[in-house]
């Protein structure tokens, strides 16, 4: 029987290598990295993060989706969503063919157009257990690009469901890995979870577990970010703590250990196995690009500037976390910094529109730094410290050739 599901890839890296270089490298990336972080360059200093950009499940996906337009040169080509949260990489592969599978308004992805020749790719975040159920159903072959880390949460919150305990996932309840996450529980009869965005939300999850809260408030509070017959009294008693795995870190700690303090509360220390499980998902790469812009921003800097898309949910982290030090902007790329006019198009943490700013980078010695989310590609990073040199009057070309 033919072969209808791929996790692993094709071995065609040989294959495509040239189109990737093409398409994500940075020399200027490379040359700065070279020269331990640190590009001085006229009155500017630019001081790159130790992790930034790719990580290795970005590059796993971006990778075996052009293995797949190269594996099947004939088919039409699927993907659910986009590949990762980058405009430039998604634009890449509608250029290379590859067409989008739109989200319908009731939250299932319109696979109408689907046929048992065509194929489909799952993308980094993964899809929802009735998504994939459907693709499979079709008879088109699925080439699955779930990052790792993510299959490791969908593992701890299907435990959790399967032992009668209430997934608690910290995350962002539209994201599509928090979708995909969450839907893992329905595999179970029973199976129940409640997606909390932030430690607000988890301490009133709190309060009603220690038996303050209402339950005519709650319900409707938490009615778009819970499972269908979410009862609040019967599937707050026995929980287990996950989370998407691009939060930050510190909150998703803080909030299991709210919610750990809740349950002892209610049902004594002596008891809390029975009622209270936890396990830290967040990704290593998230931690590692969080860990090395905390040390950044340690160090003395005028500016950061973080790149990467506006609806990535590890950039947006990212820029949240520097932004308490330090005078931060989140662009999505190069485009957004104007060097002749002296303005920037940013995206202020916790804000829904760009914004427009002039004189955003002052005249005399800065210091800048940079960083990346885990879906922004090298060169759209190169492109921007390139585009921040110009509105200074400066070029890269020495840098380059030296």
């Amino acid at each position: 029987m033919e072969q209808t599901y791929f996790r692993k890839g094709f071995g065609l890296k040989g294959r495509i290598e040239a189109a990737l270089t093409a398409d994500y490298h940075s020399h200027v990336v490379d040359r700065i990295r070279q020269q331990g972080f640190v590009l001085a360059l006229g009155d500017l200093t630019f001081k790159l993060a130790g992790e930034f950009g790719f990580c290795y499940g970005v590059d796993r996906a971006v990778e075996y989706a052009y293995e797949t337009r190269s594996k099947f040169p004939g088919k039409r080509i699927f993907l659910v969503g986009e590949i990762i949260h980058n405009p430039h990489v998604n634009t890449k592969l509608r250029a290379m063919g590859v067409e989008f599978l739109a989200r319908l308004e009731g939250g299932d992805f319109d696979v109408g157009a689907v046929t048992p020749n065509d194929v489909v790719i799952l993308p980094a975040f993964g899809v929802t257990v009735r998504d994939f159920e459907r693709l499979r159903a079709l008879g088109c072959v699925l080439v699955d690009t779930t990052c790792g880390s993510v299959l490791n949460v969908w593992k701890r919150v299907d435990s959790y469901a399967r032992d009668g305990f209430t997934a608690i996932i910290h995350g962002k309840h539209y994201h599509e890995e928090t979708k995909a996450t969450s839907s893992q529980v329905t595999k179970y009869a029973g199976g129940h979870y409640l997606v909390v965005r932030d430690m607000s939300e988890a301490r009133e999850v709190c309060t009603y577990i220690e038996g303050r809260g209402s339950r005519e408030q709650f319900l409707p509070r938490f009615a778009h970010e819970m499972s269908p017959g979410f009862d609040p009294d019967r599937d707050l008693v026995r929980v287990g703590v996950a989370n998407q795995t691009t939060m930050l870190s510190g909150e998703s700690l803080a909030i299991a250990a709210e919610v750990g303090k809740s349950m002892a509360q209610r049902y004594g220390t002596a008891a809390l196995a029975e009622h209270f499980r936890t396990f830290d998902t967040i990704c290593s790469a998230t931690q590692d690009r969080q860990d090395a812009v905390l040390k950044l921003i340690a160090e003395p800097l005028d500016l950061m500037v973080v790149i990467g898309g506006y609806n990535s949910s590890n950039t947006t982290h990212l820029a949240a976390i520097c932004q308490q030090k330090v005078p931060t902007y989140h662009v999505e790329d190069a485009a957004c910094i104007d060097a002749e006019g002296g303005t920037i198009r940013f995206r202020p943490v916790d804000a829904q529109q760009e914004q427009r700013r002039s004189g955003w980078l002052p005249p005399g010695p800065r210091t800048i730094g940079i960083t990346a989310g885990a879906s922004t590609p090298n060169n759209k990073i190169g492109e921007t410290i390139e585009r921040i040199a110009a509105a200074r009057g400066l070029t890269l070309d020495g840098v380059l050739s030296g």
